[in-house]
This record gives C-alpha cells, structure tokens and sequence, in this order.
C-alpha cells in the first residue's frame, strides 16, 4: 500500500497540499465527533487539513497494522496537558487512494478538546 508511505510523508511534513493526490474523488470521512459521515474529496481534505493544523509536533504513530485493503495507525499527541490517543482507520480502493478514513479518540477530555479545536479550525479554514 503505496499510499500508506505517502501519507506518512504528508503527516511529517505538515504539509497539506499532497492529500488530493492520494485521496479518492468518492472519499468519505469519518470524524470522531460528528455524527454523520463527510463524503466527498474536498470535505475529506478539509478535515485532514483542520486536524493537522490541531494536532501538534508531539503527534506520532505508534502502531501500524495493515491487511491491505485495509491500514489501522493508532497515534498519540499532547494537546494542552491532555494525552490524546486514537487510530486511522483507513481503506485504499483498487486504484491505490484513500477511499475511507475513520478516526477514533479517547479519552473523552481529548474528544471534547479535538472536537472545540477542530470547530473552530474548520470554521478559519471555510472562511
């Protein structure tokens, strides 16, 4: 899963501008904390851009587990005193791009703090 690499390259350069490359026209987005998913490339983009500003230089992967079509990453990051833990949950079409991309946060001081940082990103980001 060529795409997986690629990724990485992106989430350690904190530069957004490769995802449209990797992501599928038809990709969806699930966020942690919204209750319907974001379907569509440039709703995809415009959350992995807005969780990227978020997360800071603490943010890594810790794990990896790939069954391709399929890659589950689960990282760590501090934000304001608080250890957020999560994964990606990501799936890869035929084509080699992001078709679907899960994540999922704990504890719940973390979703509650991703979810008032991510509000107020995205809301500069549609500006």
């Amino acid at each position: 899963m060529q795409v997986l690499a690629r990724w990485h390259d992106i989430v350690r350069s904190g530069d957004p501008s490769g995802l449209a490359e990797i992501l599928a026209e038809d990709c969806v987005f699930w966020s942690p904390v919204v209750h319907r998913p974001q379907a569509g490339r440039d709703l995809t983009q415009l959350y992995l851009t807005g969780a990227m500003s978020v997360f800071n230089d603490s943010f890594r992967y810790v794990k990896e587990v790939v069954a391709a079509p399929h890659a589950v990453l689960e990282f760590v990051c501090d934000i304001d005193g608080i250890t957020i833990n999560g994964v990606d949950i990501i799936t890869v079409n035929p084509e080699g791009l992001i078709i679907e991309f899960k994540v999922m946060v704990r504890p719940l001081k973390g979703v509650n703090l991703l979810h008032a940082k991510m509000a107020a990103m995205l809301e500069t980001l549609s500006a």
